[in-house]
Parts: C-alpha cells; structure tokens; sequence
C-alpha cells in the first residue's frame, strides 16, 4: 500500500493523487475488491439485523440528531463546563487550535514523564494530527494495541476504514505481516503461526502483553465527553482500551471537541445506537469511563486535549456543519457502493467513505486536488444518509460542498472569512452551468434550442466527443423526443384529447 502522506491540517499539504486517479488504481485490485466485497457486506447485513430489534430507532435517530444540534449550537458554554468537571476532579485540560499544537503538547507531556514509549488504544484524532509521526521524531515510540491499528503499524501502512481499519487485508497477509515485523517491534510470532483467526488473535495478544504491563504512559481518544461530569467514555470489542486506561501512571485523551455531550441522560441515546450502528453488538463488550484521577487506582496523572484543527471553521458552515455530528460508526461506509469498490486508501485521509467525501474537505479547506475531488466521490445515491444513526445528510453536504469547488466563495478558515477561488479544472462546468443559466431565464431560447434538438435529433451522436467519452462510455445517451413537451401541451390542450 502507498506510504504518501495522509493527514490533516498543521502539516504539509496532502501529496495523494485527486480521488478518481487513486480510485482507479483501486477498483483494478482483484484482492482487495473481494477483501472490501466480504467485509462490508457482512457487516452492514448484521448491522441491519441488529437495527431491526429496535422498535423506536427512528426517534433514537432523531434523538442522537437533536443532542447533537444543541450541543453544537451551545458548544462554547458546554466546552467550558468540561473543563470545569474535568479540572475539579483532578485532571489537566490543553487546548489545541490545531495538529502542530496539539502534538507539541502531547510530545512535552511525555518528555516530562521521561518515558520513550507509549501505548496507545485506537484514538482517530492521534490520526488525523500525525501524532505517532511527531513522537517518533522526538524519539518516543508509540505502540497501536488495536488489533487492526497493530496490522497497519506492523505492515508499514494506513488505516483504510474507521471501525476496521485494515479491512483491505485477509489472513494471509494479517498472518505473513506477525510473521515478518512483530520481532522488529517487540514479542515475535510464534513458530509456525498459520492464518487461522484464533492463532493470530493469540499471536497478538502475546505481544502486546508484555507492552502494556511494562509502559507508563497511555494515550487515548475518547467516543464521547460528558460535560456535566468531565467523564470521558471509551467503547471497544477487545479490552485493549481498559488495559491502555487503567495500567498506566500518565494517560493522556486527544480528542476533538465536537465529541462532547452535555449530560449522562444524553450519553444513553448514543451507547444504544453506536454499538449497533458500527460493530452490530446490542452494546459493546467493554465500555470504558474515566472521571479525573482518584488515588492509588488507575493513572495519578491525566491531561485532556481538547483539539480544534478546522472544527469551528467547519462549525461556521450552515449546511456542512452537520458532518460534526458523527459518531464514527462507519455504517456509511459499509454501503457506500463507491468506498467498496474503491477503498479507503483512495480519499486520502483517515476519515474515508462518505463521512471523509464531507469531513475532510471541511478541516483541510479544498485548495488541494485531493481535497477538491473529494465532494466528488459519491453516486449520490442517499445510502449513506439512510443508515446514519445521527441523520447526517451527507448527499445535501456533498452537493453543497461541490458548489464551493465549483464556483468559490465565502468560507471560514482558521478563524477568519476567506474568499476562495473556485478549484481548477472545472471551467467547462462552469461554463455549461452559466449557459444552463441563461437559457433556463429566456423561454423564447430555450424553445428555439428545444425544437432544434427535436428536428436534428437523427444526428445526434451516440456517444458524446472528448471529454464527454468518459460519461457516455458506460451510459446510453437519452433520446430526444420527436417534439418538445410545450408544443406537445399546445398543441393536444394540455393532453385532453387524449393525444400520446
């Protein structure tokens, strides 16, 4: 897999090809394609199995939505009540404007502990700021113990989905990746370690033992932040995460300010629709909760940072700001006909599928080519938007993020009201836009044009020149009516004679 750069703001800017040129590479991946074909589809039919016992889903859903909205419309007063619990129970809380800062504090809270190594429970926010990046450069080590976190640190590679992030890999390559790097990193693979899911489940645990009863300093994320309390909550499947939060002297949470919710009442809705949402559990089998620092159990030393890195801009966005309601289950992806056939490495960030097409291009703004083409990456067809468990309308925010691409225009970046340029390589939309436009204003042009489509229509081309080879390579060309539909409604009166 491409070692290219996958990040987000505060680093150089992203070197990963526009998304159809990735994509194509993808989709001519025999391995891959059924990697994705199997996973996804497996998952969303138990997703849908699990969905179903719930009789009041739909009011969960529009719950989960209301919460969210509310938070985001009052998430000054609720960041600040957070910070109140969190201190008061003992904790220190960091603000984070962006990546480079957020990595400067977590590096010199490691350094202060005089530790090299961490260890670290799945945490997308460490992701999306490079973090292990920033800490190898400072000569700490940083161990993923996530089961697919620890395949893509050991196979040199990047996360391809948000729940499981090395499904573009089978047994086979899982079990040829323990075989050749674990020593590299620690505890080898057993001898004649074979592909079958119980030995590699074994493998693993084996070598990430002696890590977490030998490291001093965790990190984590968190899937949710209860403001009235300063509790953070992790949910998991392997009890990685509990090992990571409760064995280390220091531990400290990155995590991205949308993720708070004011009240315990409020945490109920999400622990419902999350696990079934995501892994198709009723609940998950390890719920984590943490509240500050209590003497003589778990870490004496916790740190909060709090990271912004395009968050509030996004919040100043009307119709993209609903892309923060998520809540990472991925169940967008796993329907997404695009991202199956494509997968996660083609969107060139670590949020991929549907939530990255809208997520990424609102924290990284859409100045690069990756980011351009990103709004892009979707059939529109809506899938994404029905099994949202938070009912984020993710075709309404890929159209609207289009027309930013397309045309430009007022956004927010870094605080502040920018003009941006409209991307490159979309002058002829444009122009067919603006055409559209004018004839779509002046009846008297658009019947003219009408009636010359109806009366050439026999030479018409089957399929359109240039450019247009790539629309009409894979699609059949509507036909033009003998006659417009105006004179058709002249001349039968409106249909009521009858007239086809």
């Amino acid at each position: 897999m491409s070692g290219t750069y996958l990040g987000m703001p505060g680093f150089p800017p992203p070197t990963h090809p526009a998304f159809p040129k990735a994509a194509h590479e993808a989709v001519n991946n025999p391995t891959l394609r059924g990697n994705l074909r199997h996973a996804t589809h497996t998952i969303r039919a138990k997703r849908a199995k699990a969905v179903a016992e719930v009789s009041d889903w739909a009011a969960l859903r529009e719950a989960g939505k209301q919460i969210k909205d509310h938070t985001l419309r009052h998430l000054g007063r609720y960041l600040v009540q957070l910070e109140e619990a969190v201190t008061a129970a003992g904790g220190t809380v960091h603000w984070a404007a962006d990546a480079d800062e957020a990595n400067r504090i977590v590096t010199g809270l490691v350094k202060e502990t005089g530790e090299s190594e961490v260890v670290k429970v799945k945490s997308m926010a460490t992701q999306e700021i490079g973090l292990n990046e920033a800490l190898q450069a400072a000569g700490i080590r940083a161990y993923e113990t996530d089961l697919a976190e620890l395949i893509v640190q050991l196979g040199h590679d990047r996360p391809s989905h948000i729940l499981v992030p090395a499904i573009h890999r089978n047994r086979g390559e899982i079990r040829d990746i323990f075989r050749r790097e674990m020593g590299e990193w620690g505890r080898p693979a057993p001898e004649g370690l074979t592909d079958t899911p119980a030995e590699l489940a074994e493998a693993a645990r084996l070598h990430l033992r002696e890590k977490f009863l030998r490291a001093k300093v965790g990190i984590s994320g968190a899937n949710f932040m209860v403001a009235e309390t300063g509790t953070l909550v992790v949910v998991e499947s392997e009890g990685n995460g509990r090992m990571c939060l409760t064995l280390p002297e220091t531990l400290i949470s990155v995590v991205g300010i949308e993720k708070i919710v004011p009240t315990w009442q409020d945490l109920e809705v999400f622990l419902q629709t999350l696990p079934r949402s995501s892994t198709a559990e009723r609940m998950n089998p390890y719920t984590s909760t943490w509240t500050g620092t209590t003497d003589g159990d778990g870490p004496q030393n916790f740190h909060l940072v709090l990271l912004d890195n395009g968050r509030t801009d996004t919040l100043a966005d009307v119709v993209g700001r609903q892309a923060l309601r998520c809540i990472r289950c991925s169940a967008c992806l796993n329907v997404c006909p695009v991202y199956e056939r494509a997968g996660g490495h083609a969107y060139g960030s670590v949020y991929p599928g549907p939530i990255g097409a809208i997520l990424s291009p609102q924290l990284r703004g859409t100045a690069s080519e990756i980011d351009a083409s990103l709004p892009y990456a979707s059939s529109l067809c809506g899938a994404c938007y029905e099994v949202c468990p938070v009912a984020i309308d993710i075709p309404e925010v890929l159209v609207h993020l289009r027309e930013r691409v397309v045309e430009g225009g007022e956004a927010v970046r870094n605080g502040n009201k920018v003009l941006l340029k409209p991307a490159k390589g979309h002058a002829a939309e444009r122009a067919a836009m603006r055409a559209a436009r004018w004839a779509l204003s002046h009846p008297a042009a658009l019947r003219t044009g009408q009636r010359l489509a109806s009366r050439t229509r026999r030479l018409h081309p089957r399929t359109l020149p240039g450019p247009g080879r790539a629309w009409s390579g894979t699609r059949d060309l509507p036909a033009v009516p003998a006659e417009p539909f105006r004179d058709w409604w002249q001349r039968t009166g409106g249909g009521k004679d009858g007239a086809k």
